[in-house]
């Protein structure tokens, strides 16, 4: 067996930054053709499509908004007129912000879970027509919703729900042949960090150094390889699970 995603039909919500950008590029290089959307124009969107211009495959960088319900029905149309057919979707697409619960107002509230869970349920109910037996759906999770995280109540409500939108979905989509699992991590070192004032970024590596069994921070590219992982055959046997990728945090 290998992790080999030669032929498989991808479509990867959120790519251009961070955990998303590391899979797209990862299951591409891998062998497979993959969609992937972004919110807004950027240079992180142009640097992407370049590369995956680069990398051999059938690729597209699209714009949709997946918040907005019409938004996400009108990429899974443009996903079924290119490819015709999927063979797994990652729910990588996500927001995150930082408000004390007694202030979170309501339609911050609402961005956040229609951002990182309503999303993940209707990219999935429009997907299911052209997913057929031995597909899978990872949906990314968050270590976060396990332990919860001051000032995220919104973000670890609904990353905990995906959980269990997960789990059901596993023994409803089973006999189908559809696998459905979840991948949660814990902090990934990404581009972000370089944003960060260095003194900032040097504190949060020596936090996570002593709070996790690996004493380091994850990487891009360490995560990206369970996601594969359950996107390709190898995994044939394995639904409903939440798979933790988190350096023993």
């Amino acid at each position: 067996m290998e992790l080999a995603l030669h032929g498989k039909k991808l479509l990867v919500t959120g790519g251009s930054r961070g955990i998303g950008r590391g899979i797209v590029l990862a299951a591409a290089r891998a062998g497979a053709d993959v969609v992937t959307c972004h919110q807004k124009d950027s240079d992180a969107v142009d640097s992407l499509a370049a590369a995956l211009k680069e990398t051999p495959g059938d690729h597209h960088v699209l714009r949709a908004d997946v918040g907005d319900t019409a938004e996400v029905d009108r990429l899974l149309g443009e996903v079924k007129d290119r490819f015709g057919r999927l063979d797994g979707v990652v729910n990588n697409a996500g927001v995150i912000s930082h408000i004390p619960f007694a202030e979170l107002p309501a339609e911050e509230w609402s961005r956040i879970i229609d951002t990182n869970l309503t999303a993940a349920y209707r990219v999935i109910q429009q997907a299911l027509p052209l997913l057929g037996t031995g597909s899978s759906v990872v949906n990314i999770g968050s270590r976060g919703a396990a332990a919860g995280i001051p000032l995220r109540a919104h973000y670890t409500a609904a990353k905990a729900a995906m959980t269990g939108l997960t789990r059901s979905l596993a023994k409803e989509l089973g006999p189908r042949g559809i696998r459905v699992n979840v991948v949660a991590p814990g902090v990934i070192e990404t581009e972000a960090f370089d944003a960060m004032p260095a003194d900032r970024a040097a504190g949060l590596r020596a936090t996570y150094a002593q709070k996790t069994a690996l004493a380091r921070l994850g990487t891009v590219g360490e995560l990206a390889g369970p996601v594969l992982f359950l996107l390709s055959d190898a995994s044939a046997y394995i639904t409903g699970e939440t798979l933790n990728v988190d350096g023993g945090i």
